[in-house]
């Protein structure tokens, strides 16, 4: 069953084009996802799509009766509202009804048993009963707590942005729709919401119309994808990975098409300069399909976001961290951490929100100090930090004037390029060299601000977040750029593709100040993660020594018969909670609708992973303990 259809769209900014004459249709089960250069018109034709936006001319035609729910870039939220409130703040009734609930509960808490507020939520509750809204508020409730949003009755004024984010991502994906509607869903969230992210919508029965950057998710979860360029759209019946091979079929068969036209129209010229010899109706024909094979356009060379590596030479010392520790409020976010930065380093930090990964990009750069130990860098360290904001951004400037503002010229494998030659390269075209930076997408902002940071050479480059607002095309030129880099190269990425193509050394922080090193991109991470505890539970259950049978007064040389025993047991015991652990997390899987059994399981797993925390603790002691005792023995013969 057709939803939606989209026809003749077009839609221009003063005389940029952004689409023109661009027709669709979108079908039940259709899972679509929206690829394009930035600054294409994906945003734009989603908030068409969504009618919170208007093309300049064209319609949409959408089936009798069918809602949408639509989460934007930027998200707008109602003043005063908490999240729970604001989970139901669409216009379906049987949201408003929850919302109505929710907000009279609110009031009676804070009231000495009002009458009326009670009599108004005993009626509340009957249409509640009736309506069938109460699995809506449960399942509203389990996504907040798998987004990471346990606090329901907080003031959505007081989160964060990335917190937003997901309170509004909840409020569309718990929204009774046809359609749902996500501008980069990804963004601004770790890889295990991510993930979670992507086995809800694989499930999802409802048509989804998306953009992301995440090129695992698109794989994953689309079944169809849309690409603007230049203009026009192309539909593909296919995910990430099959759009690009018939993309390629596409073009080539573009270029074979062209090369034939070029061919017919040197046939043609040859003729039309013998000239006609009568005026014959044939030969009018042919004069006519000269005139037509002339009008023909060819179609566009694609333009590629191309720069040869360029960077400062860097001597033997990078940047050496040396013992340091950062905690705000008591809370250690870094604890006792060193390592030596080398000169062709791939690092990718990865860990949840909040944890401290920007707090350890921040010191590593010298823009904070850490509480304690000491961060140095080498006098040929040239730092290029590609922040999640676009610092310094004065969008009055014009888009020339802000890369001139770093240099003039750059030295590159190609030679010295130009300020306008290197804007060029990331697809501002001449006529958009003299213009504000107002005027530019927010994802062409984030490529200026890229090539800004490229142009000023760095030889240690910092990239904060890179792939969030940045398109495909330009994320796979970078990372062609970062693979010739001469360099170090630390990134902090939610996106597990760009970990996996552009690092070989991840940062995992594991909570409480603790950062662990893994060999490998993300899936290597990923699958070292989940072997090391079972790999180290083995090793537990395994390892027994032999009491010693002398003893000095110096060395211990025999455990007490208690450590004995508890050596002898331990390796059972944390094999034990691991399976439980394991058996809380499958019923937390299979629990979708009620919210109190999943809190429940939720605080019954915090407990075990604790005990497990210290089971483990007290085995390395015991491990530590029993070594000594060996080498002892084996010393004295």
């Amino acid at each position: 069953m057709v939803l939606l259809t989209a026809e003749h769209l077009r839609k221009s900014y003063g005389s940029r084009i952004i689409f023109d004459d661009i027709s669709f249709s979108i079908h039940e089960g259709d899972k679509i996802g929206v690829i394009g250069v930035n600054g294409a018109g994906k945003s734009t034709l989603l908030r068409i799509v969504a009618g919170v936006g208007h093309g300049d001319s064209g319609e949409i035609i959408t089936m009798n009766g069918m809602k949408t729910a639509y989460l934007s870039q930027n998200p707008e939220f109602t003043e005063g509202t908490t999240v729970l409130q604001q989970v139901f703040c669409g216009d379906n009734p049987k949201l408003a009804l929850v919302r109505e609930y929710e907000e009279t509960m609110e009031q009676l808490s804070k009231t000495q048993g009002d009458e009326r507020l009670i009599a108004l939520s005993a009626r509340l509750a009957e249409e509640m009963d009736k309506a069938e809204a109460w699995s809506l508020e449960s399942e509203a409730k389990n996504i907040l707590t798998r987004l990471g949003i346990s606090d329901f009755g907080k003031r959505v004024d007081t989160l964060s942005g990335g917190q937003k984010k997901r309170v509004a991502l909840a409020a569309a994906l718990i929204a009774p729709v046809e359609l749902l509607i996500l501008d980069e869903p990804t963004n601004h969230i770790d890889h295990d919401t991510v993930e979670w992210l992507e086995k809800h919508l694989e499930k999802y029965s409802k048509a989804l119309l998306m953009v992301t950057h995440d090129r695992y998710f698109l794989d994953r979860v689309v079944n169809r994808t849309l690409e603007l360029e230049k203009g026009r759209l192309y539909s593909y019946q296919a995910n990430y990975s099959q759009f690009l091979e018939m993309k390629a079929e596409r073009e080539e068969l573009e270029a074979a098409g062209e090369r034939k036209r070029q061919n017919l129209l040197r046939s043609e010229l040859e003729w039309v300069r013998r000239g006609a010899q009568a005026r014959s109706t044939k030969q009018k024909a042919r004069l006519q399909r000269f005139d037509e094979l002339s009008a023909q356009k060819a179609p566009e060379e694609k333009q590629n976001v191309e720069l040869s590596s360029a960077g400062s030479r860097l001597g033997r010392k990078t940047i050496e961290l040396d013992h340091i520790t950062k905690a705000y409020d008591g809370k250690a976010f870094i604890k006792d951490f060193s390592y030596i930065v080398l000169r062709n380093d791939r690092i990718g930090i990865t860990g949840e929100n909040g944890c401290g990964k920007t707090t350890l990009l921040k010191m590593m750069t010298g823009k904070l100090q850490p509480d304690s130990g000491v961060v140095s860098w080498g006098e040929t360290v040239k730092i290029g930090v590609f922040s999640q904001e676009n610092e310094d951004m004065d969008e009055s400037v014009r888009v020339l004037d802000y890369i001139r503002e770093v240099a003039e010229y750059i030295q590159t494998g190609e030679g010295k390029i130009s300020a306008s030659q290197m804007l060029e390269k990331f697809l501002f075209p001449a006529d958009m060299h003299r213009g504000p930076i107002s005027m530019l997408s927010g994802g062409e902002k984030r490529r200026l601000y890229l090539a800004r940071v490229l142009m000023s050479a760095p030889n240690i480059l910092f990239l904060d977040e890179p792939t969030n607002d940045l398109d495909l095309e330009t994320l796979m030129i970078l990372e062609d750029y970062l693979e010739g880099f001469q360099g170090a190269v630390i990134a902090v990425s939610h996106d597990r593709y760009f970990l996996d193509k552009t690092v070989n050394r991840i940062f995992a922080f594991l909570g409480d100040g603790k950062i662990k090193q893994y060999e490998g991109g993300y899936t290597d991470y990923k699958a070292a993660k989940e072997k090391e505890v079972p790999a180290l539970t083995e090793a537990m259950k395994s390892q027994r020594v032999e009491p010693a049978k002398e003893k000095s007064s110096a060395v211990i040389t025999k455990m007490s018969y208690k450590d004995q025993r508890e050596y002898d047991t331990i390796g059972d015991e944390i094999a034990k909670l691991e399976e439980k652990i394991r058996f809380i997390q499958e019923a937390m899987e299979a629990c979708t609708t009620d919210f109190t059994q999943l809190q429940n399981l939720s605080k019954e797993k915090e407990v075990a992973e604790s005990k497990l925390e210290c089971r483990m603790e007290r085995w390395m002691e015991l491990t530590e303990l029993a070594e000594e005792i060996e080498k002892h023995r084996i010393e004295r013969g």
